[in-house]
C-alpha cells in the first residue's frame, strides 16, 4: 500500500449561488486563498471519585470554515459571500448551502462522482478590506447550521445526491 498524502487541490468546495429549489453550485476556486475546515469538537468532562484524571467525551461539533478571498467580480461564489457582508444580511438571508467534495474518494463505477458532504452554513463576513495598490479581500467564516448530509457529488452536472 502506498501512502498518498492528500493535497488541498484534491478537495473541491462548492457554494449554492442559486436557490434551494434550483441549486446552482459554483466552484469556490479562483479568488479563494484559504478555505479550511475546523470541526471544533465540544467535549464534556468529568472526574469520578476514584480517578485522578478527567474522563472526556465528545458531545457535539461547532463546525466552522474560515475563508479568505480576493474580491473577483466574475466569480459567483466570491460575490455571494461579498453580497452577504456588503448588505449586512442576517438570519436566513445570510445562510447558504455548501458542499465539500473529496476528489480523492471517487465513487466506484460512477464517472466524475465523488464522496461529499453538504452543509447549511451561516455566512459571517468579518472583513472587506484592501490597502492601496492591493486586491480587496473578503474574509470571514462559514458556520455550520445543523448536521451535515453525507452523499455524492457529480463534478460535471454539479448535482449532490444524498446517501441513504
Amino acid at each position: 500500500m502506498i501512502n498518498e498524502t492528500v493535497m488541498r487541490h484534491q478537495i473541491a468546495d462548492y457554494l449554492n449561488t442559486g436557490s434551494s429549489e434550483t441549486p446552482q453550485f459554483s466552484l469556490m476556486g479562483v479568488g479563494f486563498n484559504t478555505l479550511d475546515e475546523n470541526p471544533n469538537a465540544q467535549t464534556d468532562g468529568k472526574t469520578y471519585i476514584h480517578q485522578k484524571a478527567q474522563s472526556s467525551q465528545i458531545k457535539n461539533y461547532q463546525t466552522q470554515f474560515p475563508f479568505d478571498t480576493d474580491l473577483i467580480a466574475s466569480e459567483a461564489a466570491v460575490m455571494a459571500l461579498y453580497d452577504i457582508g456588503r448588505n449586512q444580511k442576517t438570519g436566513a438571508e445570510a445562510e447558504l448551502e455548501y458542499v465539500r467534495v473529496e476528489l480523492f474518494q471517487p465513487v466506484e463505477a460512477q464517472e466524475n462522482t465523488f464522496r461529499a458532504r453538504k452543509f447549511k452554513v451561516a455566512v459571517a463576513v468579518t472583513g472587506i478590506a484592501g490597502a492601496g495598490g492591493e486586491a480587496v479581500k473578503v474574509t470571514g467564516t462559514l458556520h455550520g447550521v445543523g448536521d451535515p448530509i453525507c452523499g455524492t457529488f457529480h463534478t460535471t452536472t454539479k448535482m449532490f445526491t444524498e446517501t441513504v
